[in-house]
């Protein structure tokens, strides 16, 4: 490469930035946030903050309450309707999902690899009294410590497990999480020889996953059911068979 070459950089605008970490801020949020909390939050001034914090408010992104705290607006509702219709699992996921959860009464979803990302396509809640949260859409995090995500990089093709896994620290978010890389190196062979992966409370306690791969591990997609710990030992048998004959279909 010739000094005139240079490598090709892409530009930050320091302002938009700002103005999505705010948005991403107050998301996280349950009351809503202050200017001055929102400054502290995105590690601005707070004059800084009423500049971003004002336009937003003009442009209907962010509203100010009783409490004079920022929650998101109005216009958010456009972005969220849209990420809904754009980022959804295929029309051939969805019915599985909704028969899953039907049939099994537990809170079932789909998982799919996008843009080297594992993320949550499609989510159907269970029926039983008690029952498992729900997943939330889009991202997918600790995918070491989950079933959907544990499949999905068992049958990940060449180097894309190694990868992903690369930029993701192994967190014990619980005693029973897989830490070491070796160790789960090996459960990704167990699910690939049983063809289905199992959380038992590695990722959250009381919690449990089961997941099967579609298409015998050749679709970038996963189907998974999450239970409470005690009703899935007792039930394992079954919710193995439903998901089995589902994706036989």
């Amino acid at each position: 490469m010739s000094d005139t070459q240079q490598p090709a950089t892409r530009a930050r605008i320091n302002s938009v930035a700002r103005a999505m970490n705010i948005l991403t801020a107050i998301a996280r949020s349950e009351t809503g946030l202050s200017v001055r909390e929102i400054a502290e939050t995105i590690g601005v001034e707070r004059q800084t903050a009423y500049h971003l914090v004002h336009t937003l408010a003009d442009m209907g992104f962010i509203a100010r309450d009783e409490r004079r705290n920022y929650r998101l607006g109005l216009k958010t509702g456009v972005l969220a309707e849209a990420f809904q219709r754009q980022f959804s699992a295929p029309d051939h996921l969805r019915p599985l999902v909704r028969s899953l959860a039907a049939t099994t009464g537990e809170t079932c979803y789909a998982v799919g690899w996008w843009q080297g990302e594992i993320v949550t396509l499609d989510v159907a809640r269970g029926t039983n009294a008690v029952r498992a949260a729900e997943v939330p859409h889009g991202q997918y995090e600790h995918a070491h410590a989950r079933a959907a995500g544990k499949v999905l990089l068992a049958f990940a093709p060449g180097l894309r497990a190694r990868e992903y896994l690369a930029g993701k620290p192994l967190v014990a978010l619980t005693p029973s999480t897989l830490t070491d890389l070796g160790a789960l190196q090996s459960e990704f062979e167990t699910i690939r020889t049983n063809g289905y992966a199992i959380d038992n409370e590695e990722f959250a306690l009381g919690v449990c996953c089961m997941a099967v791969p579609l298409e015998a591990g050749t679709a970038p997609f996963a189907i998974a059911l999450s239970a409470p710990a005690e009703r899935f030992r007792e039930c394992k048998h079954e919710y193995l068979q439903a998901l089995k004959a589902l994706v036989a279909q």
